[in-house]
């Protein structure tokens, strides 16, 4: 079976979709290609270049070929039409490879959309995904849409185009509820299309420590953050910007430290928020790392806290063992359900008080036991990709996989 898989963006340092699901499609024996841009994730962003420059490598400019992880990387140019992406070449590259499966992550734009026309003329089998949640797309949470002048825009715009696309694939994979429901209302897929199907974790990367060479490394880890092993350590990963509010994070932390509590923060990334989050002295701050680098400082660390909206890094982080809290502000929650908590988001006493409920680390481990487990089970690539081969499997009429 061969694959291939469109990207608008593409960094080799992110644990993404793109990233990853390739990896495990083709330990599958499946034939992946990886079409995308040297577009790097959020690049749209007005404050990239003060988050993400100096963390994206920028001397990788060359438009070629490259193999990784069993599946090879085609890097198309790229163009802007109406302010949104297209790849150059598509036509021309699709017809050389002459895939079986082809698989987005959107369910709308110029990449789906062409894919849905180019699949006239060469007969693959359409995949498309819905990776846009509640907490993003605020249109969703409007109560009144009849006459919402955002919402006629949006059906004019999205929802249109986006029905014609899901006329011409065979499934729609929602990560979330939430992606679901924004999928079938706002970006027209047709309902019997829509899958849920959560987002993996690379559990090559991600896993417990409870190795002793691990257990070493926690410890010699927390020693050179300057954390003894009684102390609780807290840990934020990704974008440090307003809209995530890893701050709050910090001055809960620093309101315990005030109420005679050992606990303390490691902040990993960028944005506007770090020199804040670094006033606060019983917090640290890290610059982004690949993402493959991330593990040690998880299994380094007691809990995982995500102030506001949804990351993936919530996933990695409890298939390394740790309890989780995140924010009421996420719809979907199946991945923190018996081993995380949640709190009022932006509320920083209730905050406090759900780190509080953490303090014993009996509780600490019973919930990070509990959660790497689950993820190694249930949340893991290995089984996503699985599924996904079957759904391609069927759409082209094999044989179910045994």
């Amino acid at each position: 079976m061969r694959i291939v898989i469109l990207s608008e963006t593409y960094s080799p340092q992110m644990g993404y979709s793109e990233n990853v699901l390739p990896k495990y499609l083709a330990r599958l024996g499946a034939e992946v290609h990886l079409l995308t841009t040297r577009l790097h994730p959020y690049y749209n962003l007005p404050d990239f270049h003060l988050i993400y420059e100096s963390f994206v490598d920028s001397a990788n400019n060359k438009y070629l070929s490259e193999g990784r992880d069993g599946y090879t990387i085609h890097y198309l140019k790229n163009s802007k039409v109406f302010g949104y992406t297209r790849m150059k070449g598509l036509y021309a590259t699709l017809r050389e490879l002459k895939p079986d499966i082809v698989q987005t992550f959107a369910a709308i734009s110029w990449i789906p959309l062409e894919a849905a026309l180019i699949k006239q003329l060469l007969g693959y089998k359409l995949f498309t995904g819905s990776h846009n949640t509640a907490s993003t797309f605020l249109l969703a949470k409007r109560l009144d849409l009849k006459w919402d002048k955002d919402y006629i825009k949006c059906m004019l715009t999205r929802f249109i185009h986006g029905r014609f696309i899901s006329l011409h694939t065979e499934k729609c994979y929602a990560v979330t509820v939430d992606c679901a429901d924004i999928a079938k209302r706002f970006f027209g897929v047709q309902r019997n299309k829509v899958e849920i199907m959560h987002l993996g974790v690379d559990t090559d990367i991600f896993f417990p420590g409870n190795s002793e060479e691990l257990v070493h490394e926690r410890r010699e880890l927390r020693e050179k953050l300057g954390f003894a092993e009684s102390d609780i350590v807290c840990i934020y990963t990704g974008k440090l910007t307003k809209a995530k509010n890893a701050l709050i994070l910090a001055e809960a932390i620093e309101r315990l430290r005030a109420m005679d509590k050992p606990f303390l923060g490691v902040f990993i990334g960028d944005g506007v928020q770090r020199e804040a989050i670094r006033t606060h002295p019983s917090c640290i701050t890290l610059p982004f790392m690949p993402y493959r680098g991330l593990a040690p400082f998880y299994r380094a660390a007691d809990i995982g806290v995500w102030p506001t909206d949804e990351s993936t890094s919530m996933l990695d982080a409890a298939a390394c063992g740790i309890s989780i809290i995140v924010s009421d502000g996420i719809v979907y929650r199946e991945h923190i359900e018996g081993n995380g908590l949640v709190f009022k988001m932006n509320d920083l006493d209730d905050l406090v008080r759900m780190l509080l409920m953490l303090y014993d680390r009996g509780e600490r481990e019973r919930l990070g036991t509990f959660g790497a487990k689950k993820m190694a089970s249930y949340f893991s690539w290995d089984s996503v990709a699985s599924r996904r081969v079957k759904d391609y499997e069927v759409a082209l009429g094999y044989s179910s996989r045994s």
